[in-house]
């Protein structure tokens, strides 16, 4: 069986782990009647790379939830994998994410949401107007690399990017903000901003996506007085693709049951740099009131691509001091010509 996740410890270690396991015929996780060879893509290859086209070589990946609708003629409902439900023991919307059209499409893996971050001895203010004081003295990026300038404002904005008044508010604070953070390391992605973090370069990032793996303090991310934190869904789910479901049926019911059993994800997840999407993994955790609010991103074919687009009008936009409001109404141009 063939696999293919992405290339950080924290996508592929736990996977590598329990496929060491299988090989050594002793796995105190569960025996399962082969072993996958998994593969990596980029970080990017979410982005990048479609689900569709991936599932013509591979029989499970590990995916994100907004490629999810241009992929479903490819893929194996879990309904036609399994005769009761999966039980929902996972964190926030993650379940959700991969319920479309009245279907589940996929199984939480990897659970995460954009977060605070800060290095020793640095505490990020709770609150959108408190940060904007506090960018005035701090050493501070911000994430805008990628998607994740989009993704940033649709945070600022709880989801809802199309009201003028909460668009305009965002990129307002975005604008503020930018003017007080590091430039180059603000345009990295989140591996990047977190790389420069740890090595020193700066303090503190105010939303990103948190990572376990790096020796950072994550906190819930700032919100508006009065309004729960505002932050974008993330983490990755567990897809099945239809190429030869008829010969490894049972097999991949075995590795699906076995990645999300609580064991895995409690145990050998944290042991091995994973970040697991088990509700009980995060009980306790300090960005748990974050990751339960997080909004999910839209689903349908196009998306992502549009995701790319939006970003980047607003990462260049944000550069040059475009007006907030003009700027947002090129974006909402943008969506009504889509």
């Amino acid at each position: 069986m063939r696999g293919l996740t992405w290339d950080h410890p924290r996508g592929y270690a736990p996977l590598d782990e329990l496929t060491r396991l299988d090989l050594a015929g002793d796995n105190p996780y569960g025996d399962v009647p082969e072993p996958i060879q998994w593969d990596r893509q980029p970080l990017e290859g979410f982005e990048s790379e479609p689900i569709a086209k991936l599932c013509e070589t591979y029989d499970v990946l590990v995916i994100d939830h907004p490629g999810l609708g241009a992929a479903m003629d490819a893929l194996v409902p879990m309904d036609e994998l399994f005769d009761e439900p999966v039980e929902n023991r996972f964190v926030g919307r993650s379940y959700e994410s991969y319920h479309l059209e009245g279907r589940q499409w996929a199984l939480p893996l990897d659970a995460a949401t954009q977060v605070a971050a800060a290095g020793p001895g640095v505490e990020v203010p709770g609150t959108w107007p408190e940060l904007a004081e506090f960018a005035r003295e701090a050493r501070m990026a911000l994430c805008l690399g990628g998607p994740h300038a989009f993704l940033m404002f649709c945070a600022l904005c709880s989801g809802d990017f199309l009201d003028e008044a909460a668009g305009t508010r965002a990129l307002e604070l975005m604008s503020e903000l930018l003017a007080r953070s590091d430039r180059d390391v603000s345009l990295l992605n989140p591996i990047g901003v977190l790389d420069t973090m740890t090595a020193g370069g700066v303090d503190c990032c105010p939303l990103l996506y948190g990572y376990v793996t790096y020796p950072l303090t994550f906190s819930d991310a700032p919100a508006w007085p009065g309004e729960p934190p505002g932050s974008v869904l993330g983490g990755t789910g567990l897809v099945v693709s239809r190429r030869r479901i008829d010969t490894i049926r049972e097999a991949v019911r075995a590795h699906l049951r076995r990645l999300v059993s609580e064991p895995v994800q409690t145990k050998l997840f944290p042991a091995t740099g994973g970040q697991p999407a088990a509700r009980s993994a995060w009980q306790g955790h300090p960005t748990l009131a974050t990751l339960e609010a997080a909004w999910i991103r839209p689903r349908f074919p196009g998306y992502i691509a549009l995701q790319e687009r939006s970003s980047a009008l607003l990462r260049d936009g944000l550069l040059a001091r475009v007006r907030p409001r003009d700027l947002l109404r090129d974006l909402h141009k943008t969506w009504r010509q889509t």
